[in-house]
């Protein structure tokens, strides 16, 4: 496998200006997964691409964090994202079986063959990128877009680049390029009764109901039914002296109050470092923040405390979720007190690239904070304490940072708001999105909003990590990826698509995101081919399309006998 060193004889890394704008057929900005996918998928049908990245990495996430990979199930995923992840795997001398469903292990659609090392991951990405012939622009940070009219001209980013081209795919997690074109969207958690639903909203999910009397967990750490034990709630006391709400709130915990179940309300789900630990003799130490207080802890002693009178047996799956990688390597999520940091996130969305350097850096800080307290911390039980020891950074990840991943995992952020609105009555099989780019498959899985106060004990607000009321895959819609007519005729918007925020929960995988770009891709080259609006692409011609490069479109066989409705491309 070529070394990352050779990829800058094709990469361009300069971040000076140029004299000349590049002019191109397509402009993806965003080096994401599905930037990645949907630029080789221009390439391939003859077309002039160009990444624009403001980070220095391509993949997004899936090379930057998310080892063990939420695939849900394999027989939906089609195109260049089953051969990226074929090829992948197929580095380990492995082979998917794309035709059978998922096997886990009492838990979600996650891991197992498709667990992999980062930066084999973002190695493909970079293969990809250059057989197809794409060019990429790092650290090209926007600042300005342009528009005559309803079309996008050009963009210019903070060095001055103007990138100017036919079309343009925003592939960013957080929707900028959107933002910047004055696309219609939305930050807030629609309530139930705007489209509906069930699900949105301020929402607290029975089964993370604070209480005692949990169940002990099997030996793959879940009770009966599924639950993990890293995700237990307890009636904890959140105030600095116990029972004395004018101590005040202890760190960790969000200001506000509880709210009414299903009311419309701010903010995103929390946002985590999804760790790449190894336990290799060469592991690097996972050194504390330079302000570490344990006191900021506090909140976790007492989840401590009230397990340890629950009768458990805590090990370190008690903080963290973690799959097995290949070359003594783990993939380590989140837990009811793990890398997520609920409230931290709300600002991302709206703020400056320093300012999310920024944020970033205070979630890193927060974990690296809770391995120190969880291995040093005398309250902590010592087989916790001696589990974190025996985990460390890897070597030979993410080495320009230290071991640490570069990307932060955006769980949610902007979502477009256009003719089509992708709700959980397309989720659940209740209604199906016409004109059918791609299918999904994971669950409703919603983290943590907010960790509060409610009824005088902490509470996580808005986490649901449900199912889908047992349908089997949906379609997602064409319309979903494009503006609203006059928003944009040549925009098409793949990670921060038009759908409420309990939809998004489902359709926000790693592998949804880069068959929406692809199908993106293939329906900006045929608005050019027949200079139409992207809201006007002959479906026809697109689908054609996408059943030839191998995208899945319909699910062959419903895993429910209820009959849905077929959707109108508007339903607002």
């Amino acid at each position: 496998m070529k070394s990352l060193v050779t990829l800058a004889t094709f990469l361009v890394f300069t971040s000076l200006a140029r004299a000349e704008p590049i002019q191109t057929d397509i402009c993806i900005y965003g080096g994401t997964s599905g930037g990645v996918a949907a630029a080789v998928q221009a390439a391939r049908m003859g077309r002039k691409v160009v990444i624009a990245e403001p980070g220095k990495h391509l993949g997004g996430m899936t090379s930057g964090g998310i080892s063990a990979v939420d695939i849900g199930d394999p027989r939906t995923v089609g195109g260049i994202a089953r051969e990226y992840f074929s090829r992948l795997v197929g580095s380990y001398g492995k082979k998917l079986e794309w035709d059978k469903p998922f096997s886990g292990n009492g838990g979600p659609a996650t891991g197992g063959a498709y667990s992999i090392e980062p930066h084999v991951a973002e190695q493909v990405f970079n293969d990809m990128a250059q057989e197809a012939g794409v060019e990429v622009r790092f650290e090209a940070r926007l600042t300005t877009v342009k528009k005559d009219g309803a079309r996008i001209t050009e963009f210019v980013t903070d060095d001055g680049t103007i990138f100017r081209a036919k079309m343009f795919i925003d592939a960013t997690y957080e929707g900028d390029l959107m933002a910047k074109a004055g696309v219609s969207y939305t930050l807030m958690r629609e309530g139930n009764a705007e489209y509906g639903e069930t699900y949105n909203g301020i929402h607290y999910t029975a089964k993370y109901t604070p209480r005692t009397g949990h169940l002990m967990p099997g030996a793959n750490g879940r009770v009966k039914g599924g639950q993990g034990v890293w995700d237990r709630d307890f009636p904890l006391d959140p105030y600095v002296v116990k029972g004395d709400p004018k101590s005040g709130l202890l760190p960790l915990l969000n200001e506000g109050e509880p709210g009414k179940p299903g009311d419309p309300a701010p903010g995103v789900q929390a946002y985590c470092y999804r760790l790449c630990l190894s336990t290799a003799a060469d592991r690097l130490p996972i050194a504390p923040p330079p302000d570490y207080d344990a006191q900021r802890y506090e909140i976790v002693a007492r989840f401590i405390e009230a397990c340890l009178a629950n009768g458990d047996d805590m090990d370190l799956r008690w903080f963290s979720k973690y799959d097995e990688l290949p070359n003594q390597k783990w993939d380590f999520n989140t837990a009811t007190f793990g890398g997520n940091l609920p409230g931290a996130s709300h600002e991302w969305p709206e703020a400056s690239y320093a300012r999310r350097v920024e944020i970033a850096k205070e979630h890193e800080n927060y974990h690296r904070g809770l391995f120190h307290f969880l291995a040093t911390d005398p309250r902590v039980p010592e087989k916790v304490r001696e589990d974190v020891k025996h985990f460390g950074l890897p070597k030979d990840e993410f080495i320009n940072n230290g071991g640490w991943p570069h990307q932060l995992y955006i769980r949610e952020v902007r979502r477009m708001v256009s003719d089509l609105v992708l709700t959980e009555h397309h989720t659940h099989g209740k209604q199906v999105a016409s004109h059918s780019i791609g299918l999904g498959s994971y669950g409703t899985d919603t983290h943590e909003v907010r960790r509060i106060v409610k009824d005088g004990v902490v509470t996580r607000e808005g986490k649901t990590a449900g199912g889908r009321g047992g349908f089997g895959p949906y379609q997602i819609g064409y319309g979903a990826i494009v503006p609203k007519a006059g928003e944009g005729e040549n925009l098409l918007v793949t990670f921060a698509l038009s759908a409420s925020h309990t939809a998004f929960s489902s359709i926000r995988m790693e592998p949804v995101f880069m068959v929406t770009s692809q199908s993106a891709a293939t329906a900006a080259c045929i608005s050019i081919d027949d200079e139409s609006p992207v809201q006007q692409v002959n479906q026809t011609k697109l689908r054609t399309r996408l059943l030839k490069d191998g995208q899945v479109l319909e699910a062959k066989k419903p895993a429910t006998t209820k009959k849905p409705k077929t959707a109108s491309t508007s339903n607002r």
